[in-house]
């Protein structure tokens, strides 16, 4: 006969609090063959990653990927690793100690934030698992990609969802689909901007790289494309930026696939081979710096800039936790939270006097009818 368990410990005097869950994609346990071998396994067995999983997929990604390209992959890794690890880790750690503390002064009360990776550690579910223990029984989810694509904010709505379903009690939860608009993000780049342009000047041309995916997905529906087009649009304008010296491109592509154009490297090389001897790469879609920032435009692009007769690239940095982007996702928080701010005792002090209210609307009207008899 089965044991059965005793009863879990709750505090019913105790008030709830919101949790907000921060995702990223993540980054491997170390710059590592095996530790790379582990991670792209998972990053590229999402179907929402590479969207078919047949056979063939599966052959080639067991097959011959997973046996060459961690080494490279590593490689990498290690140009950006910091003695404490992993820059987007620790850019992530920082954002969610940094909100935390704006929305706690903004309500007034104690939120918690956790940080949660689609793939590698620490996970989506462990995150969610803090946040329960800390007593949080409302939740917002918040991926940090300002422009919706399939392949990340699906892929993180897929992953809360799959902890959910494995979650006996599902707290009430709001979801942050994007923000590629919002006029706090905004400001923030382009004060980012600024800044750069004031302490080492203006370059021949600046570009706007985003991370690209497959034609295809476009086709099929995704905004990714016309979202970065629009925040685009709206940097420039808040930039003033002449039309000659602005352009935007898409960024990591892989595979033989037609993926979104132009892409930024042959941009580049076409750039320097015309004559052009300085430029700025902005990457917006980073909510922070990672391998594909750090690495593949402040390294590898650059290189490939500088071999076609370019003078010198110059990476602005991801907005990261500068206190402008720590405040823009406070803003865009709290428009999510709306009433779930409010201190949950606060919150029950108010339904209690609603409750009240109504009791005494409906004794009156009992009155009423009484002396109408």
């Amino acid at each position: 006969m089965t044991a059965m368990r005793a009863a879990p410990e709750f505090d019913h005097g105790k008030p709830g609090t919101t949790g907000v869950l921060l995702v990223n994609v993540g980054s491997p346990s170390a710059p590592t063959t095996a530790a790379l071998r582990t991670y792209l396994k998972a990053f590229l067995s999402d179907p929402r990653v590479i969207e078919n999983q047949g056979w063939g997929w599966k052959l080639l990604l067991h097959g011959v990927i997973l046996r060459t390209r961690p080494k490279r992959s590593a490689a990498a890794y290690r140009h950006v690793w910091t003695d404490e690890g992993s820059p987007l880790l620790l850019v992530s750690k920082r954002q969610a100690a940094g909100l935390e503390a704006a929305l706690g002064q903004r309500f007034g009360n104690p939120m918690r934030v956790e940080a949660g990776m689609g793939y590698g550690s620490p996970s989506v579910d462990s995150a969610l698992a803090r946040l329960w223990e800390a007593g949080c029984d409302r939740l917002l989810v918040f991926p940090l990609y300002p422009q919706y694509a399939a392949a990340t904010v699906g892929s993180a709505q897929d992953a809360v969802a799959a902890s959910l379903k494995r979650t006996r009690w599902v707290r009430p939860f709001r979801f942050v689909s994007g923000y590629h608009d919002h006029p706090g993000y905004l400001d923030a780049l382009s004060e980012s901007i600024r800044e750069h342009w004031s302490r080492v000047g203006k370059s021949d041309r600046l570009l706007i790289s985003f991370h690209g995916l497959p034609k295809v997905t476009l086709l099929q529906g995704d905004p990714y494309h016309c979202q970065c087009l629009a925040t685009a649009r709206l940097l420039w304008d808040r930039l003033g930026v002449a039309p000659e010296d602005r352009h935007i491109g898409f960024q990591s592509r892989f595979g033989r696939a037609e993926w979104l154009k132009p892409y930024a490297d042959q941009l580049l090389v076409e750039w320097a081979k015309s004559g052009v001897s300085t430029v700025d790469v902005v990457c917006p879609g980073f909510a922070a710096d990672c391998l594909e920032t750090l690495e593949e435009i402040g390294d590898e692009y650059s290189g490939y800039f500088k071999a076609a007769g370019g003078k010198q690239l110059h990476y602005i940095p991801a907005l990261n936790d500068r206190a402008a982007h720590i405040g823009a996702l406070a803003d865009i928080a709290v428009s999510h939270l709306g009433d779930w701010g409010t201190p949950r005792a606060a919150w029950d002090a108010r339904a209690e006097q609603e409750r009240l209210r109504l009791r005494g609307e409906r004794a009156e009207k009992e009155k009423r009818r009484g002396l109408n008899v």
